[in-house]
């Protein structure tokens, strides 16, 4: 069956513009890269082992607790893995240890370090420490990994709740859509910030409390356009008849009106991806976003702000970002250009 699938013309016509514009096709690939070097995080920073044999039993320490205790010392809690005690009782019942190539994780405070915090690059951490000795690199792997997901999915959360408000308004249109207006208007007057300082204020703040609080303010950047492609589309003669013949309208609107939705809505993705990234960023910095101590990219710019003397914070986190920021940029204009009917390309038609 796969086999003799084949992508329609215009599809063909997307494609090949899309791949036209060089600098957004390498940027989605080198996003996805970083992206997905990113998702094994655990594997490339982490302060326990891959995996480790004792008295010849493997054991993966980054999937599984394994107390002191099963390695021979007095303790129950988890062993300690950089301390020298424990990989002495290693090494003394005949095992081994495959380390990640960096030996911490974001929240690992290395109390072995000569140097006080925060430190400066060196082989030991290669992007320095912050003011609390914890690996800068190790900290950018996993915040770029949560700015990312957390986008993504207010992105996908947002869009959802926004193109169904804006097909129930421009599909119905009249007094639904003059009260959901409305709805709207009063809605985004909202202060979002101070509504977040008092939320945080009454409950612990997490990346799913913040992620419902964002969502329930983010919803109304697609609204426009699904609407205003709704009330142009409902009347065509396709969907009159559709509706003549006793079709539901819950059929019409996803069979018949969405897919002429979906072009501007897919248009729009990648920069509201990378407005829900910017924004997750700017309350961290403000500290009004996740956790203290959570892998950030925000907090990494707010110690640059408050460590002026450790320029390594700041520019290091201004890095991340801003090739962030500008791939999403790039691969949006490539997803307009691919998505706009005025553009061809030769042999877009295809084999």
């Amino acid at each position: 069956m796969l086999g003799n699938f084949k992508l329609t013309p215009p599809t063909r016509r997307r494609l090949a513009n899309f791949r036209a514009n060089r600098r957004g096709y390498w940027s989605l690939w080198l996003f996805l890269l970083l992206y997905g070097i990113s998702l094994f995080s655990e594997f490339i920073a982490n302060d326990k082992p891959i995996i480790m044999s004792v008295d010849g039993n493997l054991m993966m320490p980054v999937f599984f607790v394994y107390t002191e205790s099963e390695l021979g010392g007095e303790f129950l809690t988890e062993a300690q893995y950089a301390d020298p005690y424990v990989q002495n009782l290693v090494a003394e019942r005949g095992g081994w240890m495959v380390w990640p190539v960096i030996r911490y994780s974001y929240d690992t405070v290395d109390w072995f370090t000569q140097e006080s915090a925060p430190s400066a690059p060196s082989a030991r951490h290669w992007l320095g420490t912050d003011d609390g000795a914890r690996d800068v690199m190790a900290r950018l792997l996993y915040g770029f990994r949560l700015s990312i997901s957390f986008g993504l999915g207010l992105t996908l959360f947002a869009s959802i709740i926004g193109v169904a408000a804006g097909a129930i308004q421009g599909y119905y249109g009249g007094w639904v859509d003059l009260l959901g207006q409305r709805i709207i208007e009063i809605w985004a007057g909202l202060p979002v910030l101070f509504l977040l300082i008092i939320l945080s204020s009454m409950i612990e703040p997490n990346a799913f409390w913040l992620l419902a609080l964002l969502v329930m303010f983010s919803w109304m950047a697609l609204v426009g356009v699904v609407r205003a492609e709704f009330l142009r589309t409902r009347n065509f003669d396709h969907v009159r008849a559709a509706r003549s013949l006793g079709v539901g309208d819950l059929t019409i609107m996803v069979r018949h009106v969405l897919p002429n939705a979906m072009v501007a809505t897919l248009t729009f993705l990648p920069f509201i991806l990378n407005g829900s990234i910017t924004t997750l960023t700017a309350l961290d910095f403000l500290g009004f976003g996740l956790p203290p101590g959570s892998a950030s990219l925000g907090e990494l710019l707010a110690q640059g702000k408050s460590n002026i003397q450790s320029p390594w914070l700041g520019i290091t986190g201004f890095v991340a970002l801003a090739v962030m920021l500008t791939l999403l940029i790039f691969v949006g204009e490539a997803v307009r250009d691919a998505f706009d009917p005025r553009r061809s390309v030769a042999g877009a038609g295809g084999e």
